[in-house]
């Protein structure tokens, strides 16, 4: 089985294993939400051991959170930690030399939903070490530079889980709950053979760190907002962090980096220049650190829990960064796993409805911004972020998504729904040689390009 499930009687002749230690909670991986879960189990009394298989800090992706994740946030007491590493993030802002250099902002405040309005933009070696130290300060015994290669599920007598640190040394747990947080590792999911690449979403990151960045709007001052300048084969980030730093990368597909001749740091440069925008930004910028490339290839597990396992996070499934939902997305699956995982351990039944009400709230959130990641490369998607109306609450249905408000919350029904209309409504428009700017509709100047795959694929796709 692809996790052992069994146990094998060992050889007269073999070492002697050490016993394995008992919890209640074993969780692999300790990243945002790996360490999500175990400080909220933990606060709660219970034996939660926490391996990661790394040393903290260490650099990570992923630097731009959402409003909806200072929910979670005060849940942690953290809330006073993430404003004092952050940098202060009102919105985000959308570039696109495509309609004129046109800059729209899009302020959290503006959201249906104004519990949250501002979030934050972090050095994630800083926020993940501080994140994984708070699980250990509310009691999870927390392990670092320990992989584990095995896992043996067994809900009944409690699952056997194996790591290794780096000299090899072997330690055993038997673990009443073993939660999945090993990211884009997989564990389960790669294991089971679960996990599907989803085709319509196969793109390529390449980033960096930069010093002397221009702000966006020209003005002296950086306003906070994480800026996406949309260009012709993708989009690029721009997320200021404390220090000076200006993140930057360029997302696009697989064919677009085929053309690299050079190191990553020249291409990352070639790409940049090829923005009118972004090279403006960049010109007399000093990059700071190497380039650095990642597959964004999306992907899900058709499972996503069972009797004494469940996954969260990366480790579930990922989708495309432009909306900057990753941290958010993965704090909160390990903020519900950990209620779901609570109630499991002190009555399996009762808790059946909780994994069900934890597994339909992660694949809703990660449904609705699908549905706008697949499309942010179409020409009238592109549009309608370049001129938005909040007709029917559109503009404020939209700022609540990329506020991380993605649960399908009951205010946000009818301007979402209002806004799916509209886009299907504006892509017959265009067949027929119309599309939107701000004065209304105005002729498509030249045909449309063909959409690319993954484009015309989503537009096809039913609405969720």
């Amino acid at each position: 089985m692809p996790l052992d499930t069994t146990t094998t009687a060992a050889a007269p002749d073999a070492p002697s294993t050490p016993p394995a230690a008992e919890c209640d909670v074993l969780v692999i991986g300790g990243g945002p939400a790996g360490s999500t879960t175990a400080a909220l189990l933990a606060e709660r009394g219970r034996r939660v051991v926490l391996v990661e298989k790394d040393v903290h800090p260490r650099f990570h992706i992923g630097e731009s959170l959402l409003p909806q994740n200072l929910r979670v946030f005060e849940r942690l007491g953290l809330r006073e930690d993430l404003a004092r590493i952050g940098v202060f993030k009102p919105g985000a802002a959308f570039v696109s030399d495509a309609h004129d250099g046109k800059q729209v902002a899009f302020p959290f405040a503006e959201a249906t939903n104004r519990d949250y309005t501002h979030s934050y933009q972090v050095k994630r070696a800083e926020f993940d070490e501080m994140l994984f130290r708070n699980a250990a300060a509310r009691g999870a015994e927390a392990h670092e530079g320990m992989r584990v290669t095995e896992v043996a599920l067994d809900a009944a007598r409690g699952s056997l889980v194996t790591a290794e640190d780096a000299r090899g040394n072997a330690r055993t747990w038997r673990a009443r709950f073993v939660v999945d947080a090993s990211g884009r590792d997989t564990f389960f999911a790669s294991r089971m053979g679960s996990k599907k690449r989803n085709s319509r979403n196969n793109t390529a990151a390449l980033f960096s760190h930069f010093k002397g960045v221009k702000t966006r709007d020209g003005s002296a001052e950086e306003d906070g907002y994480i800026g996406i300048h949309l260009f012709e084969h993708g989009w690029f980030w721009f997320i200021p962090l404390q220090g000076g730093i200006m993140s930057v990368g360029v997302v696009s597909d697989p064919d677009f980096f085929k053309r690299r001749r050079g190191t990553l740091d020249e291409f990352l440069r070639e790409a940049i220049a090829m923005c009118p925008s972004t090279a403006a930004r960049a010109r007399d910028a000093e990059m700071v650190m190497p380039a650095q490339a990642t597959g964004n290839y999306s992907y899900r597990s058709d499972t996503m829990a069972g009797d004494g396992w469940l996954m969260v996070g990366d480790a579930f499934a990922f989708i495309d960064p432009v909306f900057s939902s990753g941290v958010c997305l993965a704090m909160a699956s390990g903020d519900l796993a950990a209620d779901a995982v609570h109630t499991w351990l002190d009555d399996r039944a009762a808790a059946a409805p909780a994994l069900r009400r934890f597994e339909k709230k992660v694949r809703g959130a990660i449904g609705s911004l699908s549905w706008l990641i697949y499309r942010i490369n179409d020409p009238v998607m592109r549009d309608m972020f370049m001129a938005p109306s909040n007709r029917f609450r559109m503009r404020e249905g939209l700022v609540s998504m990329l506020a991380g408000d993605v649960h399908r919350n009951p205010h946000l029904r009818v301007p979402v729904l209002a806004f799916k209309t509209c886009y299907y409504g504006l892509r017959v428009a265009r067949r027929l040689g119309w599309r939107p700017d701000g004065a209304g509709m105005v002729r498509v100047a030249t045909p449309a390009a063909p959409a690319t795959a993954a484009a015309e694929a989503g537009a096809t796709a039913t609405a969720r």
